[in-house]
């Protein structure tokens, strides 16, 4: 299956915590292409993981729509959502033991993976095959007791392509690995990504991991505040004006300075208000 292309537009995802309602997401507008791989970075709390179990339809946002290729996730019934896990896009939970029966092998835990899409399709790729994507014919049919965290991550993924899905969403999928596991993963994730055509999106806080995409996007207080793209950061306007600045300028303008905003041919400046040599009001009017 060819990769599948992803966007949401005004995406909000609101949930109660200690009574309070809390916004994990404020109106995220975020375009995937087909078969390009992402990383998805941020602070802990930012919203990253809840983007990406919305994305897997685990939940439904409290606004906003989420398209999948042809599909939008928000107008599918539950059982249009569980055919669409079990055959064109895969979630990889955070910890591989959270993707994996335990009691199986690898092998068996690929072929169970297939047996939702089986319903649906003969057209799904050989266990073996699967297996050999990964670097796991080896240990195939080992207790997932004795195999290593960095094997186990493998098993994982593994899980994750048996259905040949258009799109892997992988959560923290190196976290608690070494060097030589990480960037194993990483590989196999990018090779699916090149080779196969999916489309590849997973979270991260490991800066080693973020300077080997080709593609980053920073989820800041619910809303996307930069882009990395070949090396280059860039802050992002979003629908509603809204600008996260980068910390280094955050350093020179910490929240609540008045600035004003002026074009000089085309190029934007923002100039503090102390330093722009009006009053608050000048500042105002002319921001």
């Amino acid at each position: 299956m060819s990769g599948a292309a992803i966007s949401t537009r005004g995406l909000v995802h609101i949930y109660r915590s200690e009574g309070h309602d809390v916004a994990a997401l404020s109106g995220v507008d975020l375009s995937v292409r087909s078969g390009e791989m992402i990383g998805l970075l941020g602070p802990s709390g930012a919203g990253k993981s809840t983007l990406l179990t919305l994305l897997g339809g685990l939940f439904r946002p409290s606004a906003g729509k989420i398209y999948i290729g042809d599909h939008e996730l928000t107008a599918l019934t539950v059982k249009e959502l569980d055919r669409l896990r079990a055959r064109e896009v895969s979630l990889m939970l955070q910890g591989a033991s959270r993707n994996l029966l335990p009691y199986l092998t690898p092998r068996q835990n690929v072929e169970f993976a297939q047996r939702a899409a089986r319903r649906d399709s003969a057209d799904l790729p050989d266990v073996g095959e699967v297996l050999d994507r990964v670097g796991l014919s080896e240990y195939a049919d080992h207790h997932l007791s004795g195999l290593t965290p960095g094997h186990l991550q493998l098993a994982a993924v593994a899980v994750a392509i048996a259905t040949d899905p258009g799109v892997v969403l992988a959560d923290e999928p190196t976290s608690q690995l070494d060097h030589e596991a990480r960037d194993t993963v990483l590989k196999v994730l990018a090779d699916i990504s090149a080779q196969q055509g999916t489309t590849v999106v997973l979270v991260t806080h490991d800066p080693q991991v973020a300077a080997v995409m080709p593609r980053t996007i920073t989820i800041r207080d619910g809303r996307i505040g930069g882009e990395g793209r070949a090396g280059e950061e860039y802050a992002v306007v979003t629908a509603d004006g809204f600008v996260h600045l980068p910390d280094h300028a955050l350093a020179a303008l910490p929240p609540g300075t008045l600035v004003r905003v002026h074009d000089q041919d085309g190029i934007y400046q923002l100039i503090p208000e102390h330093e722009a040599g009006g009053t608050p009001g000048a500042t105002k009017e002319g921001s």
